[in-house]
């Protein structure tokens, strides 16, 4: 006997004798959930690599490099060039277009505008799914609650041709029901915490790009000077 309770009560027991409005809605949670997880591990990587090329790249800007070869050198199709040095590309080639003898004021500005179209493209770049992931993290456990309402409907419902409710009744049910709660919450708990990390991370970054174009236009102005 309590080979049969153990088996009916087993969670793909309780899956598959779910009803379909239920089966729904853990199937889009299944599929939320592993959407989720590829774009984490995307960005996981997306960004990590990015922190790297901004920390080498920065290591060599500041000790002096010749921005001549450092612009050649980043300009190169060969070479995968991180965020900060394709801004530093942008506002170097724009500062270079300008022959000597212009107005100051005019080639800085037009630097300035070419720095931050690149930047909002990298920024933008960086940015991406993270939305999702926001979504994900916000939707997925009112979407399980949606599944959880609906088995624990049922399981009343089948109350009424019983003349003698027990547990043994209602607890497959109510088992089946709490599942699509907590395939919910499996969904949305690491997305919010990959969103937070992630949020966190690519905005350290974004400032750092704006104070890398700030130095960089002190840097122009005073090149110009001298």
């Amino acid at each position: 006997m309590s080979t049969t309770v153990t088996q009916d009560m087993s969670l793909l027991h309780l899956i598959s004798s779910a009803s379909l409005p239920v089966q729904l809605v853990m199937l889009i949670l299944v599929m939320i959930s592993l959407f989720s997880w590829w774009f984490i591990f995307r960005k996981l990587f997306v960004i990590r690599n990015e922190i790297k090329k901004t920390d080498d790249f920065e290591d060599i800007f500041w000790r002096g490099a010749d921005l001549n070869a450092l612009y050649q050198r980043t300009t190169n199709s060969r070479y995968d060039a991180g965020s900060m040095e394709r801004i530093f590309a942008a506002g170097f080639g724009e500062f270079n277009k300008h022959p000597s003898g212009s107005d100051l004021e005019a080639v800085m500005e037009s630097t300035r505008r070419a720095m931050r179209a690149t930047y909002q493209r990298e920024m933008d770049y960086l940015e991406s799914h993270l939305s999702f992931l926001a979504t994900v993290g916000s939707v997925s456990p009112y979407i399980g609650l949606l599944g959880t309402v609906w088995g624990i409907m049922n399981s009343f419902r089948s109350l009424s041709s019983v003349t003698q409710a027990t547990i043994a009744h209602v607890a497959p049910g109510i088992a089946e029901a709490l599942i699509a709660t907590a395939m919910g919450l499996f969904a949305a708990i690491p997305a919010v915490v990959a969103y937070n990390r992630y949020a966190s991370k690519t905005d350290q970054l974004a400032t750092r790009f704006e104070s890398f174009m700030e130095e960089l236009s002190n840097v122009l102005q005073r090149r110009v000077a001298a």
